[in-house]
């Protein structure tokens, strides 16, 4: 097969994925911003692009079969940036794109960032690219992150999550990028046990050593407590809790073990894991 290319190889999930590559021996191309903080690899080549300039990334992605395409950072608007990647990817060459969406995706999902990964996986199937769509649950470190104070506040109700850890998305990720048998996919990702906050809350406490709990708020009550933010921030944040609320975030799949042959980390498993993911909160 053609080079890989990684886009995000210096972000968290991205590097994961070209490290995984490299050990499997794969020939890669890495898309960075910035030249000098691309990890040094075995059959890794460099190449500097980003989403805003679509010529460069057209030539970053010449001679690439496969893409691993990881979203933008979230902002008011992020479709430009994946349409102009899109248009460089078709203009390349590019034969496969794997994506990262997230669960639930829909034009209508709850979680507004959720509806542009909808958008996004339509926008690669219409381009003509053959898509894997990785619809990830929300990220395991994510978690410590919501922490404030000791209380977790949001408006996830008694909904579940099924907590799912970067490393075990890149395992998946490599095994989709390597075999064009996972192309015209769309997978649920999740971990292997959906949680309800006050659950996560107190896993996180009992790894943490530190009293945490979870404190439902209305919709009124999330909205107000981030006042001052941009209204596209307090709809994402807020929406990221409704979706569980609503369960839209809580599948609970076997797609990560069905691929990989392994299975992937509980809540507790990665907490354990990676400490690193909340030393903020020691």
């Amino acid at each position: 097969m053609g080079a890989i290319a990684v886009t995000g190889a210096t972000g968290q999930l991205g590097s994961r994925v070209a490290r995984m590559l490299a050990d499997r021996g794969a020939a890669q191309r890495l898309i960075v911003r910035d030249a000098s903080r691309a990890p040094e690899l075995s059959g890794a080549e460099v190449a500097v692009a980003s989403f805003e300039d679509e010529a460069a990334l057209r030539t970053a992605l010449s001679g690439v079969d496969t893409l691993f395409l990881v979203s933008a950072h979230e902002s008011r608007d992020r479709m430009p940036e994946h349409r102009s990647a899109v248009r460089a990817a078709v203009a390349a060459g590019v034969e496969r794109v794997v994506y990262t969406s997230f669960m639930g995706a829909s034009p209508l999902a709850t979680f507004t960032f959720a509806r542009e990964h909808s958008q996004t996986e339509q926008l690669i199937i219409e381009s003509g690219l053959r898509l894997t769509a990785l619809r990830n649950a929300l990220y395991a470190d994510m978690l410590p992150l919501f922490v404030q104070d000791g209380v977790i506040r949001g408006p996830a109700g008694q909904g579940r999550v099924a907590w799912v850890a970067r490393r075990d998305v890149a395992r998946l990720a490599v095994e989709t990028l390597l075999d064009a048998a996972h192309a015209d996919r769309i997978y649920d990702v999740s971990g292997p046990v959906p949680l309800t906050m006050d659950e996560s809350a107190r896993i996180l406490g009992e790894v943490t050593g530190r009293e945490i709990r979870y404190a439902p708020e209305t919709d009124e009550e999330a909205r107000a407590s981030r006042a001052g933010a941009e209204e596209w921030q307090i709809d994402g944040w807020a929406g990221s809790y409704k979706a569980v609320a609503t369960g839209e975030t809580s599948v609970t799949s076997h797609t990560i073990e069905h691929v990989t042959g392994t299975r992937p980390w509980t809540l507790e498993e990665f907490l354990r894991a990676e400490p690193g993911s909340w030393a903020h909160l020691a």
